[in-house]
């Protein structure tokens, strides 16, 4: 069987390349991958140790078990700052946006999700978040490193918020800064994209007549649908390529 392996970043200079084509056997893993890679790319250094692995798009570790046509793409850790935080208590969005202000970013942008009144023409009377906190905040943090890398910033925070909230209370805060305001806000969009996808935080809404609990917002297959079409996809088929 094969795997596509793909480089980001410091990983792909390093390598001189950023697509691998890997052959192996049944019941490999990542792990198996790396292997293999540092046989294709001996530029690399002999302990390289990928710092964040995704297959297929979902994060995953070296002792992940690969299957025939699996994509696995490997991340370099970010040179600037990654804040991300699940918390209880009300968001600060100005202390978010504050984390990533630095002298050499021209552009910040933040996104504020608020909790709304209605889902489906149902009356929303209050909404409470779920999440084991600790594996929560891994996940959003592996989305902003993925996030940094893929758009080349160095500075994106982001705080979700659990607990019971009422209408119009800030449920999610992200802010991405760069040099420039294209790569600003399509990271931001992108982040929060792959939260509401792949973060594990479950939401209950509760209405007059009832509540219902809510977990991640679509399938696999219908978020990469979602990616290939959203704004952001043209400016990383660009900056892949280039």
């Amino acid at each position: 069987m094969k795997a596509h392996l793909r480089l980001f970043a410091t990983y792909r200079d390093q390598a001189g390349r950023d697509r691998f084509e890997l052959a192996l056997e049944d019941g490999d893993t990542v792990a198996r991958a790396v292997e293999l890679l540092l046989d294709e790319a001996p530029s690399l250094p002999r302990d390289f140790t990928p710092h964040l692995i995704a297959v297929n798009e979902e994060f995953a570790n070296l002792a992940y078990p690969l299957q025939d046509g699996d994509e696995v793409a490997l991340y370099p850790p970010v040179s600037g700052g990654v804040d991300a935080r699940v918390v209880s208590e009300r968001i600060d969005v100005g202390s978010v946006t504050d984390a990533v202000r630095q002298p050499g970013n021209g552009a910040i942008v933040t996104f504020e999700g608020t909790t709304r009144d209605s889902t489906g023409g149902r009356r929303v009377l209050r909404l409470e978040y779920e999440a084991h906190v600790s594996m929560a905040e891994k996940v959003l943090g592996q989305v902003l490193q993925e996030t940094a890398v893929r758009f080349g910033i160095d500075d994106i925070a982001a705080r979700h918020r659990i607990g019971r909230l009422n209408i119009g209370d800030v449920s999610l805060a992200v802010a991405a800064a760069a040099p420039h305001r294209p790569e600003a806000f399509l990271a931001t969009q992108y982040a929060v994209d792959r939260i509401k996808h792949v973060v594990p935080v479950w939401k209950r809404e509760s209405f007059e007549d009832g509540e219902v609990w809510v977990g991640v917002a679509c399938d696999p297959v219908t978020h990469a649908q979602h990616q290939a079409e959203a704004p952001y996809a043209a400016f990383l088929a660009e900056r892949e390529a280039r």
